[in-house]
């Protein structure tokens, strides 16, 4: 992964930057503390944001997504989804959630929506994605990929360092 080039934002742009969070977090402040130095990282795969150089964020189609690192301190109040134990390998490699493995899902969830998976004896975040399926059939159907897969443990963005 190549970087490009990287620059720190504006107080107006962290204030952007909270309110696009604001949709998955409530303690902003705790994320995004005061002092912070938060920089924007563009590769030629994807721009990361970071806070004090711990990768917190990643843009997708110009939408701000959490980072792993950023779940793992931090778990979001909606868009969740739970996997069983037999799929955490497959999503460490990269592998799209199917919907045999989910255990549970929110039901507000929307096809569309970005989502979190965890492992259903931890709780710890696997994988963000993007849901194929809403909330309700992802709990109910036993067959197809229910969550593209767009960032997940071990991948490029968890091994960068600010």
């Amino acid at each position: 992964m190549n970087i490009k080039r990287r620059y720190c934002l504006s107080k107006k742009d962290i204030k952007n930057l909270k309110k696009e969070l604001n949709e998955f977090f409530e303690n902003l402040d705790d994320i995004i503390p005061k002092k912070s130095k938060v920089e924007v990282v563009i590769t030629d795969n994807f721009d990361i944001i970071l806070v004090d150089r711990e990768p917190i964020a990643f843009k997708k189609d110009n939408k701000i997504i959490p980072t792993i690192k950023l779940l793992l301190k931090f778990l979001p109040n909606k868009n969740l989804v739970v996997v069983d134990r037999g799929a955490i390998r497959f999503l460490i490699k990269g592998a799209d959630v199917m919907a045999p493995g989910i255990v549970d899902a929110n039901e507000d969830i929307k096809e569309g929506d970005f989502v979190f998976v965890v492992d259903e004896e931890h709780k710890k975040p696997i994988c963000v994605g993007i849901a194929l399926m809403d909330g309700k059939t992802m709990k109910e159907s036993n067959e197809g990929r229910a969550i593209k897969n767009l960032h997940y443990v071990g991948d490029k963005i968890w091994k960068f360092m600010g």
